[in-house]
């Protein structure tokens, strides 16, 4: 990014750190929240049609612009995460949430990381989350997917080395690098991103067979493809495309359908992920500043 093009996100991140953003989703009323990372409103209604229990998709107002705002802003001091169990494949979950704090949390991407993609397969967040809503029965319920965003599982562009499990390891080579140099088009990311958002919205089809409760699909942000002439999901920006998230509503039933392991490995030996000497490195490689 060009010294204009810095102090430009800068100036809007600076704006960004004073204001409030959206509506807590404790706030709001479900059992089982599904958060697709970094889906944009129009990505999802793009694909509904595809989906029988996607009847309607709204637009709500997300608690920040990234994932590790959008942790912070979701659960801390919420008393109600004492009784909510979170399964995860955000890596952000090493730094910015804390086990005692919940019921439980699984942070998936510890021991279920594909390297081949560089990311956490949807089907084992699924696997994770069927197994700790039957042990456990939990008040509340999170399951946070990796999708839609990058790596792009079923069309991974070329270039996007896909992410990193450790910070020490992360790429520069990501869609919205290659954006910004013109080395991709934002149709090809976008059919990309669709193409991977239906792949894990498969995944969402089985867990609201293996889950019962009235299930709310979200994301934690959007992503930019252009918008204010920005690309991915800066932390503290507030645009638009970036804060409206999507909303949708429907109802889990669980028929036994899927039966998940009982109980997952042992995790991978991973250091503290988030460094405070590595962090503006690793955040910039993967397009957050």
């Amino acid at each position: 990014m060009s010294r204009l093009g810095t102090a430009y996100l800068r100036g809007l991140q600076a704006i960004g750190r004073r204001l409030d953003y959206g509506t807590n989703v404790y706030d709001r009323p479900w059992d089982v929240l599904v958060v697709l990372d970094a889906c944009r409103v129009d990505l999802l209604r793009s694909v509904a049609p595809e989906f029988g229990f996607l009847s309607g998709v709204d637009r709500v107002r997300s608690v920040g612009s990234s994932s590790s705002e959008w942790l912070e802003g979701t659960f801390e001091d919420r008393p109600e995460t004492a009784r909510t169990v979170m399964v995860t494949g955000n890596t952000w979950s090493d730094r910015y949430l804390e086990a005692d704090a919940f019921a439980a949390l699984d942070e998936v991407w510890k021991y279920a990381w594909d390297e081949e993609v560089g990311t956490v397969p949807a089907p084992a967040i699924t696997d994770r989350a069927v197994a700790a809503a039957r042990k456990r029965d939990p008040a509340r319920l999170v399951v946070h997917y990796m999708q839609p965003h990058h790596p792009f599982v079923p069309d991974p562009i070329e270039g996007d080395d896909g992410m990193a499990r450790t910070g020490a390891e992360s790429s520069a080579s990501n869609p919205w690098v290659l954006l910004r140099r013109g080395e991709v088009a934002v149709d090809r990311v976008r059919a990309a991103a669709e193409a991977n958002l239906r792949y894990v919205l498969e995944s969402v089809a089985t867990l609201r067979r293996n889950v019962d409760g009235r299930i709310a699909i979200t994301a934690d942000h959007g992503n930019l493809l252009g918008e204010w002439g920005l690309y991915g999901h800066p932390m503290h920006t507030p645009v638009p495309a970036l804060l409206s998230v999507p909303w949708a509503e429907t109802t889990g039933t669980d028929r036994g359908t899927l039966a998940p392991t009982r109980s997952p490995p042992e995790p991978l030996p991973v250091e503290r992920v988030y460094g405070a000497e590595t962090d503006r490195e690793r955040l910039a490689a993967l397009g957050y500043l």
